[in-house]
Parts: structure tokens; C-alpha cells; sequence
């Protein structure tokens, strides 16, 4: 595949990142990997274009989870660049039962799976009358009868395509790297309720990516893939008490508070004033949830986190934004 840019380079491109769609580039030597795909397939083109990379150079896509904000424009991506997709199994299972509509069941099915149960529970409870229960499936089912009977039957409707199908589906497992192109990937699992999460590094031309969001906490796992690294994507969701006193239901809040939830700011600085071995060029701070959380709270906290290293100040401490690209970062 034709290359716009040279042969030795590290970028690193947020395209969006936020609760409403997540997608970063990573590129090295001659490979070009999308992290994420949770715009439409149009957005995130017209994205990578704003930012001067060109969407067919992209050699696969790979998959942090199956939530709606990383997956929304996978398939229709995937199958318009035809190229494969990464996945843990597990994701790949949960995305493809997200992506297939439920099958409606016709009356026939459910009266008979109605006399199975009820069959079942005669075996159970001998005592019971098997006519008392036919006679309760019948009546149950006649509030469907209509329904059913307007609907085209099955074999009437035309076949529709496959939503998920992908041109090639690969598997990796979770702390087990494994190489795409020219770039080393190492999974590792991260707490947030999703099948089977993960957070990526990336390793090209002896430079170390890290891209890790969506977490509810920062395990000892996840601290240790942190170290050494050269660019860190690093969750700063939300402020305490803006969630606290936001528009979410409780039971959102709690969610999101939780150790399978998101990072707040005052996490995230806590790890990078005592957990994070300051190596890192490049800070960016992603998925800021924009009812709950300021781009000027975040930074502020995390430029009080790494006060006396003056190094990671500046333009180095960088804020992902939801409806637009951060410039491409260059690493050498």
C-alpha cells in the first residue's frame, strides 16, 4: 500500500476522545493502526483528514472493548477499508451479540417453548395440572396472535446482510503481545465493566506508546505496562464534585465511581504524582466526560501532580478533545 509519510516515524493521533466516540491513530514504519473505531465510518474519515492522515493507509483496526463510544463505526470502517479487526474473543463475541437484532419468536415457537417449561415444571411439581398450564399458554399467547399474524412470516422477507460481518477478524489474548506490521502491541487487561478490557503499549523504531482508558482504577498491572514509556493516553473522566452534583441518575454515578467505572481527575493525579516514573515526553489527558468534567480542571490537576518536573509542563501536558483531532505528535 502506497505511503504518504516516510518510512521511520512514530505518530500518535487522538482523533476524538470522550463518551460520545474514542479513536486513535498509531503509526510506525510502514504500518498504520486505529485504535477504536467509535465515530461513523464518515466522521472518522473526515477526522483523520483534518489531521493529515490519509484513512487508506490504515492497516487494521483493534478493539479496547465493546462499548458503544469505541466500536460505533467499526463495521462499516472495516468492511469500506477491508481491513482485519483485532479483538479479544470474548469482545468479538459480546459485539457481535450488541450487533445482531433479536430475533422476534413466532407464536408457534413460543407456545411451544410455553408447554416445554411448562412440561419441566410438571416433572418438578407432580402435583400440578399440565391442562391448567396449556390452557394458561394459550391464553397468554392470544395477546400475540395478532401481532404475529400482521408480520410477514420468516421465509416472506428478504434476506438482510450480515451487520457483522468484517473482511477478517483476528484474536489476541490479553498479556500476550503480538506484532501488526511494523508495531509490537502488548494487551493488558484494565477494571471496567465491559466482557474483556484492555489497554494497549505500542513499541516502533524504539519508541513506547501507552494507551489506557476506561478504568475505574490504576491496578498494579496496569502500572507496571506504564512504566517507561514515551507517550502515555491516560484517563481523566471526571471531576468529583461536578459528577456528584451533575445530571446523572444515581445509579450512573455509581457506575461511573466505581472500580469499574472511569478515573476521576484526583485518581489520575494521584497516580502521576506517586505511581508514574515521569519518563514519559508526551502526557495527554483523554475521555473527559463533558457533563461532568472541565478540560481546565483536568490539566489543572494533573500540572499540580507533576509540579518540579518541569520537563512534562507546557505544551507537553495535553488535553484530548471530543469534537476535534489533536495535532499528530511526533516521536523520533
Amino acid at each position: 500500500m502506497h505511503s504518504l509519510y516516510p518510512q521511520v516515524m512514530v505518530r500518535f493521533t487522538v482523533l476524538a476522545s470522550g463518551s460520545k466516540g474514542n479513536c486513535t491513530v498509531v503509526s510506525g514504519g510502514n504500518t498504520r493502526i486505529l485504535v477504536d473505531a467509535g465515530l461513523s465510518c464518515r466522521e472518522l474519515f473526515r477526522r483523520m483528514e483534518q489531521a493529515g492522515e490519509d484513512p487508506r493507509t490504515l492497516n487494521a483496526i483493534l478493539v479496547t472493548h465493546e462499548h458503544q463510544d469505541h466500536v460505533n463505526g467499526l463495521a462499516v470502517t472495516a468492511r469500506k477499508l477491508g481491513i482485519p479487526v483485532y479483538f479479544t474473543e470474548a469482545t468479538h463475541r459480546e459485539w457481535m451479540r450488541w450487533m445482531t437484532p433479536r430475533r422476534r419468536m413466532t407464536y408457534a415457537e413460543w407456545l411451544e417453548q410455553c408447554r416445554q417449561q411448562a412440561a419441566e415444571r410438571q416433572a418438578e411439581a407432580p402435583g400440578a395440572n399440565p391442562e391448567f398450564e396449556d390452557s394458561e399458554c394459550e391464553a397468554t399467547a392470544v395477546s400475540i396472535v395478532a401481532e404475529a399474524a400482521a408480520e410477514p412470516s420468516e421465509e416472506a422477507k428478504p434476506p438482510k446482510p450480515d451487520p457483522t460481518w468484517l473482511p477478517a477478524v483476528e484474536y489476541f489474548q490479553s498479556g500476550r503481545p503480538f506484532q501488526v506490521g511494523d508495531i509490537a502491541v502488548s494487551p493488558f487487561t484494565i477494571p471496567h465493566d465491559a466482557t474483556d478490557p484492555v489497554g494497549f503499549v505500542f513499541q516502533a523504531e524504539g519508541v513506547r506508546l501507552a494507551l489506557a482508558t476506561d478504568l475505574g482504577y490504576i491496578p498494579p498491572n496496569v502500572k507496571a505496562q506504564l512504566k517507561g514509556v514515551d507517550l502515555l493516553l491516560l484517563e481523566s473522566n471526571h471531576d468529583l464534585d461536578m459528577l456528584r452534583d451533575g445530571p446523572y441518575p444515581w445509579q450512573v454515578k455509581q457506575r461511573v465511581l466505581s472500580r469499574v467505572g472511569h478515573l476521576s481527575n484526583d485518581a489520575t493525579a494521584g497516580y502521576l504524582e506517586s505511581g508514574y516514573d515521569g519518563q514519559a515526553t508526551w502526557i495527554i489527558l483523554g475521555h473527559l466526560s463533558e457533563s461532568n468534567n472541565l478540560p481546565e480542571l483536568a490539566r489543572l490537576a494533573a500540572e499540580r501532580a507533576l509540579n518540579g518536573r518541569a520537563s512534562l509542563l507546557g505544551n507537553r501536558l495535553l488535553v484530548a478533545q471530543q469534537h476535534e483531532p489533536l495535532a499528530p505528535i511526533q516521536l523520533a
